[in-house]
């Protein structure tokens, strides 16, 4: 990791992030996209964290027209990594969270994104490519493994995402 860069992620940076309230990084966020819904394809999720989603390919796409959204990371089906904003600025995947009393998860989180159905399932190569990626977040950030969370545990109610049977045990670094 360099610059706050994974060196072996394809670099698409995203507009959609600004500086972060402080320099503590100690929560990661799964989730899960995929646009539109049944097409498991990173690039326009790419696009769309770009603000290039052309929005008249696809009905599904017109309801984003103005959404800004990015993560930090995206992990295609077959484990291909993408980075769309550097792990030291804000992205903003979270919007209204919150982790153990703590609001505004994006001030202090790393955002991942799976490409695939918001419930799963997930792919052999993006649980083994998440779970390289969490280890070397966790030591480069000295984020405790406990802290690697779904979409759905800081906005439940409001996001599903990675699903319930998401197997948090394959990618939680050991302590």
């Amino acid at each position: 990791m360099q610059n706050h860069r994974f060196s072996d992620a394809l670099w698409i940076p995203s507009p959609h992030f600004d500086e972060r309230p402080a320099d503590e990084i100690s929560l990661i966020v799964i989730h899960a996209i995929s646009l539109p819904p049944e097409l498991l394809n990173p690039l326009p999720v790419m696009a769309f964290f770009q603000g290039t989603l052309n929005h008249e390919t696809d009905p599904y796409f017109e309801a984003l027209k103005d959404v800004r959204v990015s993560s930090h990371l995206v992990i295609g089906r077959d484990g291909d990594v993408y980075q769309a904003v550097a792990f030291d600025k804000r992205a903003w995947h979270a919007g209204q969270s919150e982790f153990q009393g703590r609001a505004r998860c994006n001030d202090f989180s790393i955002g991942i994104e799976l490409i695939g159905p918001e419930e799963g399932p997930f792919t052999d190569a993006q649980y083994q490519s998440i779970n390289t990626v969490c280890k070397r977040l966790c030591d480069a950030y000295s984020i405790n493994p406990s802290h690697i969370v779904g979409h759905r545990d800081i906005a439940p109610g409001r996001k599903i995402d990675p699903g319930a049977d998401f197997d948090y045990d394959r990618i939680r670094p050991l302590s």
